[in-house]
């Protein structure tokens, strides 16, 4: 069995302590009449204002070259400001997906035209995106996919159906992972990724899934005979599956996938406050120690990320485990407290526990399945 190797994080640098502070005063002035039920959101707030105040204030695309609108500052900087961000309950959602995966995939693979096009209105603030991976009957299993894209002169003709696309109702582009050749039977192979423009598309149907909390988070596109030009093909044709497993990496590496109940812990503390419970010290305490390893481990993906090393490995740990936590975040709040969860209650504690309980079994399908992910882990590990 082999070891997988966490390189120990940068140093805070003088760059990143003062980047913090001028980050946090930033966020308290642009969240100072946020409740506490929008901050436990966490990345499903939705707020184009917020997103366009953090592009023009120079948080957004900050590792991009800046010909493209980017501001050419490290990984490990970018992961101060989304640490940041979460552990405020910002409403990041209308330009999460773009600035973490989807521009850094364009400017990987892009032509010079997608790059010049897009990536600008993303580190704006004014480009949103979605995720158009996951179909119906196939889970997390990406190479299964059915939706298929044939070429026909300068456009391509898609047909099939996507699930589970976070604010396809509201964002302006999905890349988009489909089949340009062969059958699922192929599986990896034949496999693509094209630029959908979610508003002018023709023959492109969104459809809302309201989950259980009530929320429109999550949709359905459904592609009959839809109309993608040919120059919105991202990268190679045939080699989708390469340049999907490269996006997945980014979207697996950051901090959100342990910092999303924050807001709930922050409330725990505060209902636990002036109260002598050992119980309560212990359950902390071996809380805090949790948050302190994932996030020592996050930075080490950053770190690593600001190297340009693979990271994939790492990322799906991190996610795996930190899923984990941030799922049992409610069951330890209910063993400590014994307090109503009421999505209506005007108590902070009441509402945000309420929020995060009905969130929070989504937590572990995003960024591929718990099963998806200890599979990647049980090959790392050389055990598979």
């Amino acid at each position: 069995m082999s070891a997988i190797p966490f390189p120990a994080p940068p140093e805070d640098s003088e760059a990143v302590v003062a980047l913090r502070a001028e980050f946090r005063a930033f966020l308290a002035e642009q969240l100072k009449d946020r409740s506490p039920l929008g901050r436990s959101e966490s990345w499903y707030g939705y707020d184009r204002a917020f997103s366009r105040a953090m592009g023009q204030a120079g948080y957004l695309g900050m590792t991009w070259p800046k010909q493209y609108g980017g501001h050419e500052r490290s990984a490990f900087e970018r992961a101060v400001v989304v640490e940041e961000c979460l552990a405020a309950g910002a409403p990041v959602g209308s330009h999460w997906i773009a600035d973490r995966q989807s521009g850094p995939s364009i400017l990987k693979f892009g032509t010079e035209e997608q790059k010049q096009t897009i990536l600008p209105g993303i580190a704006s603030g004014e480009l949103g995106f979605g995720i158009g991976m996951s179909e119906p009957d196939s889970g997390s299993d990406l190479a299964a996919t059915r939706t298929k894209a044939v070429k026909d002169g300068d456009v391509y003709r898609v047909t099939g159906t996507k699930v589970w696309t976070s604010f396809a109702h509201a964002a302006d582009y999905v890349i988009l992972f489909c089949r340009t050749s062969g059958t699922p039977a192929d599986r990896h192979n034949g496999t693509s990724q094209l630029l959908v423009n979610l508003k002018t598309t023709p023959g492109l149907t969104i459809k809302p899934i309201i989950d259980h909390a009530g929320q429109h988070h999550f949709n359905e596109m459904h592609f009959e005979d839809a109309i993608v030009p040919a120059n919105m093909l991202l990268g190679e044709e045939g080699q989708g599956w390469n340049q999907v497993m490269s996006e997945l990496a980014f979207e697996r590496s950051g901090p959100e996938r342990f910092m999303s109940s924050m807001e709930l812990l922050l409330q725990l503390l505060e209902v636990l406050k002036g109260r002598d419970s050992e119980a309560a010290q212990v359950t902390v305490g071996r809380v805090t120690a949790r948050l302190a390893v994932l996030r020592r481990l996050s930075r080490s993906v950053a770190g690593m990320l600001q190297n340009h090393q693979d990271a994939g490995l790492q990322a799906a740990i991190v996610k795996d485990v930190g899923a984990l936590f941030e799922q049992g975040m409610p069951d330890i709040a209910r063993e400590l407290i014994d307090h109503e969860a009421d999505p209506r209650a005007a108590a902070a504690y009441s509402s945000v526990l309420a929020n995060i309980m009905l969130n929070a079994p989504s937590w572990s399908l995003r960024g591929g399945t718990r099963e998806i992910l200890r599979g990647i882990i049980a090959r790392g590990l050389g055990t598979r």
